[in-house]
């Protein structure tokens, strides 16, 4: 080796320097980036960046038009259940993330890609693990935080254990956002078929989500988990699907799943202060997605849609609720006007406005604090 370096022209021994030095100043680029931290998405449809494009399931969004209005991948369908933008790719944006939490069983998400954050999120998962069976397959959050343990592993990899912890505990965020399905696609469901509602009081099947849920969360921290946003379940009586079965008016929401979802809510809050307690160093914030999501329904056209009933994407009834997004589909011609992109799942410009009350809102929709004073925390 030093043969060959006393070969080196005095040029080329110039550009071997300038290159090291441009080596040396992007790792530690690369490392100063880290203090950004990872953002770790769990939950349902709501916000799967792709992870079900890669499960045998019925549950997909990786058919035209979803994602129309994606301008990362040129309008193409990701598997996001949106015509753009989920809530955690915008909350990520707005934090300064420099790209998307990558979905974990895509086959790219690997080595320092998985440094800016991961999604475990899958449409039709839910807290339970008989949540979503109708689909055959989708992710439970069980599965999911199975995954994150894999992911944890890998981070020691490549950052070495105590760096990773440091960057695990200190900087990263851990967004949840499940619950709607375990309502929708389990007790709810008709009674005669896979539904709970058959051997369980709604207060019995609430206690058993939230104990689960309380497992799950223990689980993460102690994978060094300590920074959490939770969502609570949104106005499910609300989406155009619930509407359209029902044969509501279109002021009206349907009155059971709202009030399960209430019920829910108000249990959640006692979960995560209970959590605040017995897990030291964890910093548990509340997200109202009910309120959030109630206040846009209710006053639309203070926001700029035209409609907060109907999906801009679907088919079937008064409110297009029947039928999910797809090539045969009707569609609307202005999708910034519509707070529904489908039967069951916000439109970008909805969820643009969501994420902006998680990132900077106030103590109405997210405590006890926002999502950009949890990044800085």
């Amino acid at each position: 080796m030093a043969m060959a370096m006393a070969r080196l022209q005095p040029c080329t021994l110039i550009l071997a320097l300038l290159l090291a030095n441009v080596i040396c100043f992007l790792g530690k680029a690369d490392s100063d980036s880290l203090g950004l931290g990872a953002s770790f998405i769990f939950g349902d449809s709501l916000v799967d960046a792709g992870n079900n494009n890669y499960l045998p399931t019925l549950s997909r969004a990786n058919i035209r038009p979803n994602g129309i209005d994606f301008t990362a991948s040129g309008g193409m369908p990701t598997g996001r259940y949106t015509n753009g933008r989920t809530i955690g790719d915008i909350v990520g944006e707005l934090l300064g993330q420099p790209h998307y939490a990558v979905p974990f069983l895509a086959p790219n998400t690997t080595g320092k890609a998985i440094l800016s954050g991961v999604n475990y999120a899958s449409g039709g998962g839910g807290i339970l693990n008989a949540t979503g069976r109708i689909f055959v397959n989708r992710l439970s959050m069980d599965i999911q935080v199975d995954y994150f343990n894999i992911t944890r592993k890998q981070i020691d990899g490549l950052l070495g254990a105590s760096k990773a912890k440091e960057y695990i505990m200190k900087t990263s965020i851990f967004s949840i956002t499940i619950g709607a399905n375990d309502f929708l696609n389990n007790y709810m469901l008709p009674v005669l078929s896979v539904g709970a509602r058959i051997s369980e009081t709604p207060d019995a099947f609430i206690d058993d989500m939230l104990s689960h849920l309380r497992d799950q969360l223990t689980r993460l921290y102690k994978l060094d988990a300590r920074k959490f946003v939770l969502g609570n379940v949104g106005p499910i009586g609300c989406i155009p699907y619930q509407k359209t079965i029902n044969q509501l008016n279109p002021d009206e929401c349907v009155d059971l799943p709202n009030k399960l979802a209430k019920q829910y809510n108000g249990r959640l809050t006692d979960l995560l202060a209970e959590l605040t307690k017995t897990l030291p160093g964890a910093t548990f914030v509340h997200a109202n997605v009910y309120d959030m999501v109630l206040e846009v329904i209710t006053n639309y056209d203070k926001y700029g849609f035209t409609t907060a009933n109907r999906a801009c994407c679907g088919n079937g009834g008064q409110f297009a609720g029947i039928v999910p997004c797809g090539p045969t589909s009707s569609m609307c011609t202005d999708r910034s006007k519509h707070v529904f992109w489908d039967p069951y799942h916000p439109s970008e410009a909805a969820n643009i406005i969501l994420a902006k009350q998680l990132v900077d809102g106030d103590s109405r929709y997210i405590t006890p604090m926002n999502l950009r004073k949890l990044r800085d925390l």
